[in-house]
């Protein structure tokens, strides 16, 4: 199967769907392969279409555990960068090697460890993939830069984690709605998604997909939203 084919199958899977981000970090109390498989599969059950994961490893696990494409991606500090988010051709390699049907990469316009020209890092990784690339994107322009570097994907990921993008409390759904009216590629939503009624509003403003992660996979954050509505509450009634 070409790399066209792979982009078309992706999206017959989840156009209209959810995608649900199965990620912890090492300081996370639900870090590790096995407990990633373990929420990717409570995530098939729930209804999702597809997973986006991070490190071979939890991508080998998932994909191992749930018949569902992963969308997969390496973040790798990387001194002197700050990108982060599959940075290097090899790291675009161990996820595709790992079973991720799309890679993902930090597709911002700022400096990364490779290539000057994003086109080229692109193609690098095409190439030696075989896979669909799913350009994460901060702003407008960075998303039409994208698809014209040969992006098979965008998606508005990073919107708000840079430091010149808008800083929203919710989903940024007016570069949603623009991007889609200006991309050929498919588009996917995500990055602060907390919401059912959000995530219809990204589909109802464009996107092929939408992509939700803290408010499904991260419970010590979804504690947190429970918790500073609660602290809330008593402040306003101490106030009254």
């Amino acid at each position: 199967m070409n790399r066209r084919e792979r982009l078309n199958q992706f999206i017959s899977q989840v156009r209209g769907q959810l995608i649900v981000s199965c990620q912890a970090l090492p300081h996370e109390p639900l870090y590790g392969a096995d407990i990633m498989a373990r929420m990717a599969l409570a995530a098939l059950q729930g209804g999702a279409v597809g997973i986006r994961a991070n490190t071979p490893a939890d991508i080998r696990s998932i994909h191992g555990a749930v018949d569902l494409p992963v969308v997969g991606l390496f973040k790798v500090a990387v001194p002197g960068y700050a990108v982060y988010i599959t940075p290097t051709v090899a790291d675009a390699c161990a996820v595709a090697e790992a079973g991720a049907a799309v890679v993902a990469i930090d597709a911002t316009d700022r400096p990364r460890p490779q290539f000057d020209r994003l086109g080229e890092f692109i193609a690098a990784i095409q190439a030696e993939t075989g896979l669909p690339v799913l350009a994460d994107v901060s702003t407008f322009a960075e998303g039409i830069a994208a698809e014209e570097a040969g992006a098979d994907l965008v998606s508005t990921t990073l919107s708000g984690y840079t430091d010149y993008s808008p800083a929203l409390a919710g989903p940024d759904l007016a570069l949603v709605a623009a991007l889609s009216q200006a991309l050929s590629v498919p588009l996917l939503a995500e990055g602060r998604y907390q919401t059912p009624e959000q995530v219809v509003a990204a589909l109802h403003a464009g996107a092929t997909s939408v992509v939700v992660g803290g408010a499904i996979t991260r419970p010590q954050e979804i504690t947190g939203r429970f918790v500073r509505a609660l602290r809330a509450s008593r402040g306003q009634e101490e106030a009254g």
